[in-house]
């Protein structure tokens, strides 16, 4: 059974299979919903450690540099949870395997609810990103198996933007938190709700049809005939689009993950905005991030069923928003605290967060469904690199800069040309539709 049937002849009744599909339809929108309750818990572990840099630098008597490495080591075994992740997400069903690991961050969050040491903080960071590695991809995964080809889009960007509103929740509650009690409580706060989100979804949540038919028939506004069952992952992973959207990742990642790391940090210390006002102020990007997300999942979905081009709907449009990012990042660097500058952060922060649905859309279009898994892992994988260097590269710059403001704003600078180049490339490169074809043609 598909998601969305039509009537064709000789088919059931459409009064009887529209009946029939109603509740399937439901269903799949209510597996979206806990999906982006999972991303929004995601990505309020990874901002907590931002939130609470000054009292954690404080407390622990940490310098820019450890401060720079504990916020890395969320990413050193980032890729293996997703390697691990994706070929497990073929084996056991994703009900238990979702349940399991937003288990685990929630148990990696505890111990930082007492008296910790730097040690002991890194440790909880790195068992973080290893179970958090594979769930963008898992959360991709079953959201595809409950939409047809030409409709993933839009659902797939409603699950991006859940990591948007992740922050946009988080922020001013967690600075909430930690100003009336402590950066301890925060964490405990998210420990528990970790939990809460593991135990909803282990009730509710599953896999779709399409995960069994595959997915890849042609829909409204496609033309493409199906993928095989499987393909030579090396005959994939060598495709334009594979190369195209991991390098775009890779640089789009390392924009987030400086705006998660660092960007409380920059609001307070680099522009001397205090606790309160920072953490608000650090909402907004996530905030333009959710709308752009949504907005450009519609456009994209619009632009499909018109008969553009899966070439401009999922790898142009993305690439051409990360491209803006990325001068935005610069002109940021280049400007004094004040509203142009925080309309650069908000803008730039949008615009990277926006194509990431619609590019794991363009991914979903090459590979086949019961390959899906692994491949959006090992992308997954590729790009969290981008989450381990920026970090780092970011702290290094504060750290040697002729003054804090100065660090950062070199690091910004760096950022945005390395997006610009990402970006530039994976233009040159994404093709879903013609990528298909030499897969079919086995070429």
């Amino acid at each position: 059974m598909a998601v969305d049937q039509q009537e064709v002849p000789g088919s059931v009744p459409a009064d009887v299979s529209g009946a029939r599909d109603v509740p399937v339809r439901r269903r799949a929108w209510i597996v979206v919903a806990l999906l982006v309750c999972l991303m929004l818990v995601n990505y309020a572990d990874k901002v907590v450690v931002g939130l609470a840099g000054v009292g954690m630098k404080r407390e622990l008597a940490l310098d820019n540099a450890q401060f720079g490495v504990i916020q890395s080591s969320f990413f050193w075994l980032f890729a293996v949870g997703c390697i691990l992740g994706g070929w497990l997400g073929g084996k056991v069903g994703a009900r238990w395997l979702l349940a399991g690991v937003a288990a685990v961050w929630a148990l990696s969050l505890a111990p930082m609810t007492a008296q910790v040491g730097f040690t002991v903080v890194v440790i909880c960071r790195v068992l973080l990103g290893f179970a958090e590695g594979p769930t963008s991809a898992l959360a991709m995964q079953v959201a595809h198996s409950w939409f047809p080809a030409h409709r993933r889009a839009i659902p797939s960007s409603i699950v991006v933007a859940g990591a948007g509103v992740g922050p946009v929740i988080a922020n001013p509650v967690l600075t909430a938190v930690i100003t009336r009690y402590s950066w301890h409580a925060a964490f405990g706060v998210l420990s528990v709700f970790g939990l809460a989100v593991a135990a909803l979804w282990l009730v509710w949540g599953r896999s779709g049809p399409e995960a069994v038919s595959g997915g890849h028939g042609p829909g409204k506004g496609e033309s493409r005939s199906a993928l095989p069952e499987r393909v030579p992952l090396g005959r994939l992973f060598r495709t334009g689009t594979f190369i195209g959207i991991s390098l775009l990742f890779f640089v789009a990642y390392a924009c987030t993950a400086v705006k998660v790391s660092w960007l409380p940090l920059y609001l307070q210390e680099g522009l001397g905005y205090d606790a309160e006002t920072a953490g608000n102020l650090a909402s907004l990007p996530y905030i333009g991030a959710v709308v752009s997300v949504l907005l450009v999942g519609v456009i994209s979905t619009v632009m499909t069923q018109r008969g553009i081009s899966n070439r401009i709907t999922r790898g142009l449009l993305p690439a051409a928003l990360v491209l803006v990012a990325g001068l935005c990042s610069i002109g940021m660097s280049m400007l004094d605290r004040g509203t142009p500058q925080m309309v650069m952060i908000i803008l730039g922060a949008s615009l990277n967060s926006a194509g990431y649905g619609v590019a794991f859309a363009g991914v979903a279009d090459v590979a086949p469904a019961k390959q899906r898994g692994m491949v959006f892992g090992i992308i997954t994988a590729i790009y969290s690199l981008g989450g381990i260097i920026a970090p780092l590269v970011l702290g290094e710059f504060v750290a040697s800069g002729e003054s804090v403001a100065i660090g950062y704003g070199n690091g910004f600078m760096t950022l945005g040309v390395t997006m610009i180049t990402g970006a530039v490339a994976a233009l040159l490169l994404i093709d879903p539709d013609k990528d298909v074809a030499r897969l079919r043609a086995g070429a």
